[in-house]
């Protein structure tokens, strides 16, 4: 692709927004930036980049910006607003950043998508290969934009790569050479129009591998698994409920990886992290591994040493035999129905947020069965309590301060208080990093509290 003096309209100005920028100017193309955030809250970095050449319109998005671009890239989670519909209708060229870096990456892409585990699943994927020797690097969601490594990627680089429905959406050559599906359930759909185009997204990162290629498929997921069936692809499964080859599954207290023989991976017991999610993400890690042709044995001690990542089922702190765990990043139905699924304890769940489209009723039987008693927070608190009426007591705050206090106050030692929100961080915080911090924060608050009450 030759953009020199083309008109490329970057839509979206954070992280992504500026890598594209910086590659398309390097590129030599007539660079704008439709940024839908008032100037004044980013002039220092904006006075740099006119600097280098870009032209910049902050505050709302011109129609005719849109009109008159040769390309448009959108960036990640900006949602099909009317002036992509409109350039759309013109034929406007409108791709993701993903589908631009494809055409100049060279190396392998591993690419991992699902509603829920991407993140653990991608970080616990590049450990493993880099710690064979392998030149892979972490990229998309959870690390760099894939556009950021174009001009100095090579043939025996490796990028495992975090892709979201939101990338997917503007795909229209991007191939990977291992694809990754780990679940599909109800998410974003206050971003995408309806749940089967959320699903028709996700569907793209198999669809439009080549025929040589592989994926690993979670044969579970009534979604997921008949898709094996899209093209000729060599399939891995993965199963926490029944025998696959070849794949990995659980048996007894055991992962196997099975090709043909049958080989012990590790225990489960053996797993560093917390969550039947997580033994889930680790047979896909490893499976990832396996294709790359890493022995068992060092697929093994990779996994043990991983540590896991932060906002993610993550235990604070234990304080007079009540646990604290932070799972800030369980931003949906689903990722909270498994949240809760870890824990063979009562529990006092911390809930609510900013709905994006659940159905909470969806969490009814989960929640009789390990739910002592729900904490609400944010927006959605009236349609949660709606959807969970009759299953336990509510309790009402007003600030997760107020929320860490009430659960400590209500659990007794052996049980456990839980900040699995099931929504977005959106009403109260910037993002779900930001509600875990405050989350951890109050915890350690309330241990320094507990400590001069005793002086």
């Amino acid at each position: 692709m030759n953009l020199r003096e083309r008109k490329v309209l970057v839509v979206g100005f954070g992280r992504t927004g500026e890598a594209l920028s910086r590659f398309l100017l390097k590129q030599k193309a007539k660079v704008k930036v439709s940024e839908k955030k008032k100037p004044e809250k980013n002039l220092r970095k904006m006075q740099f980049w006119r600097e280098k050449g870009l032209e910049i319109e902050a505050g709302r998005h011109k129609i005719e910006s849109f009109l008159e671009a040769d390309l448009i890239v959108v960036s990640p989670g900006v949602p099909f607003i009317p002036e992509l519909k409109a350039a759309d209708e013109q034929g406007v060229r409108i791709i993701s950043e993903i589908e631009l870096a494809y055409e100049f990456l060279k190396g392998k892409i591993v690419g991992i998508t699902g509603t829920n585990g991407k993140s653990t699943t991608a970080t616990l994927t590049h450990k493993i290969l880099k710690e064979e020797g392998f030149k892979a690097f972490l990229a998309g969601n959870i690390g760099t934009p894939l556009i950021d490594f174009v001009e100095r990627s090579r043939n025996d680089h490796i990028y495992v790569t975090e892709i979201s429905s939101f990338q997917l959406e503007h795909i229209e050559e991007f191939k990977v050479d291992v694809s990754v599906l780990l679940n599909i359930s109800s998410d974003h759909l206050d971003w995408h129009s309806s749940f089967d185009n959320y699903y028709q997204a996700k569907k793209k990162l198999i669809a439009f591998q080549k025929d040589e290629a592989k994926a690993i498929l979670n044969r579970d997921d009534p979604l997921v698994w008949p898709l094996r069936r899209m093209d000729e692809l060599e399939i891995f499964a993965f199963s926490r409920k029944r025998k696959v080859s070849p794949g990995c599954f659980l048996q007894n207290d055991w992962i196997i990886l099975s090709d043909g023989k049958k080989e012990e991976l590790m225990k489960v017991s053996e797993i560093p992290i917390l969550g039947i999610h997580n033994q889930e993400n680790i047979m896909a890690s490893a499976l990832v591994a396996y294709i790359f042709g890493i022995p068992l044995s060092r697929i093994r001690e990779a996994i043990k040493t991983f540590k896991g990542l932060e906002h993610r089922l993550e235990k604070v702190m234990t304080l007079t035999g009540v646990d604290f765990y932070n799972d800030s990043k369980a931003t949906n139905v689903d990722a909270t129905s498994k949240s809760l699924q870890s824990f063979d304890r009562k529990i006092i769940l911390i809930l609510g947020g900013r709905d994006k489209g659940g159905n909470f009723r969806q969490m009814r039987r989960v929640i009789k069965e390990k739910v002592k008693k729900i904490i609400l927070i944010g927006e959605a608190k009236e349609k949660i309590r709606r959807s969970l009426n009759g299953l336990v007591e509510f309790l009402d705050s007003s600030s997760l301060k107020e929320a860490v206090w009430v659960g400590f106050s209500e659990a007794k030692p052996g049980e456990v208080v839980l900040l699995a929100p099931a929504c977005t961080s959106f009403d109260m915080f910037q993002n779900f990093e930001e509600r875990g911090k405050i989350f951890k924060d109050e915890v350690f608050n309330l241990k320094k509290n507990l400590r001069r009450e005793k002086l």
